[in-house]
């Protein structure tokens, strides 16, 4: 079994100290998103083939990832990392502190235990596409040597995202927009470019209308072979996406929505930015829950 940890929320930023306590315990228990029974999640080194996680600051982490190292199990780091102007991440560790934590990553654990995360890629009056060519470019060449490949996808129009986005936009003084399918394609076609200049394979999360980009490739965010690769042994798991055209490997992800406190203006995971805030200063490390779903929930 692969844990993901987590799409739903910044683990290594924010609740590491959990983490370790649950990998001591040997399980953590899942709030079920859907409203359906939560669940407990074996830890132990017998059940798990290997650990995702996903962040935008790894800096308080290191004592996780040592942990997970002693135990023997590989590890991959989605790390995103898009260089978003204070209007659109209020909150998010500088991209310096980030190439530097990522490059400690690849030194110890190989390039293949880092991925570089260009997500989303939000079109604004503040951010237009040549911004993020630029941008894209200077990362890269930051970035050369550190990871090998970088996921991509454009802002999902979710209710909640628009909802939140609009909010930033009317309170910052900015104007956002979605794109047509030709002019993603073009600027997709171009960070492709830029990221084999660099070393890398642009991948593309989740958006099979845009495939068939020259250069580009559909993304497996949780990725057997990747993690495999790091654990120098073969790693099997089946393909079960979260979504159509999701390539992801089948995984059991240990995060809870509405929990992420960085405050991102186009957050899918986060619906209320204050809950979730709330959720994060009544955080108890010391539970089986990452966020509790309250008196009387039962385990399936």
């Amino acid at each position: 079994m692969i844990v993901s940890a987590s799409y739903r929320t910044d683990i290594p930023a924010f609740y590491g100290r959990w983490f370790l306590n649950r990998l001591a315990a040997g399980y953590a228990c899942v709030a079920n998103p859907y409203g359906g029974r939560p669940a407990r999640v074996d830890l132990t080194p017998a059940a798990v083939d290997g650990f995702v996680f996903w962040t935008r600051n790894l800096a308080p982490f290191g004592e996780s990832l040592d942990a997970v190292d002693r135990l023997g199990l590989p590890f991959v780091v989605q790390y995103s990392l898009t260089g978003l102007p204070r209007a659109l991440e209020r909150s998010v560790t500088a991209p310096d502190a980030a190439i530097a934590a990522m490059g400690a990553v690849r030194r110890h654990r190989g390039v293949r235990a880092v991925v570089w995360r260009y997500d989303p890629i939000v079109i604004t009056t503040l951010t237009p596409p040549d911004w993020h060519r630029a941008t894209f470019a200077r990362l890269a060449a930051a970035l050369k040597g550190i990871t090998d490949e970088v996921v991509v996808s454009f802002l999902q129009p979710y209710r909640k995202t628009m909802r939140n986005l609009d909010a930033a936009a009317r309170a910052r003084g900015f104007a956002w927009r979605d794109p047509e399918a030709d002019e993603k394609r073009a600027l997709l076609a171009d960070l492709a470019a830029t990221a084999a200049e660099h070393g890398m394979v642009l991948t593309l999360c989740t958006q099979p209308d845009l495939t068939g980009v020259p250069g580009t490739a559909p993304a497996r965010c949780v990725d057997a072979r990747r993690l495999a690769d790091v654990a120098g042994r073969p790693l099997e798991a089946r393909t079960r996406g979260n979504r159509p055209g999701c390539l992801c490997a089948e995984s059991r992800d240990i995060g809870a929505y509405d929990s992420c406190p960085h405050g991102c203006a186009y957050c899918y995971a986060v619906a209320d930015r204050d809950r979730a805030a709330a959720r994060h200063r009544a955080h108890d490390p010391d539970g089986a829950f990452l966020f509790s779903p309250g008196a009387g929930a039962t385990l399936g």
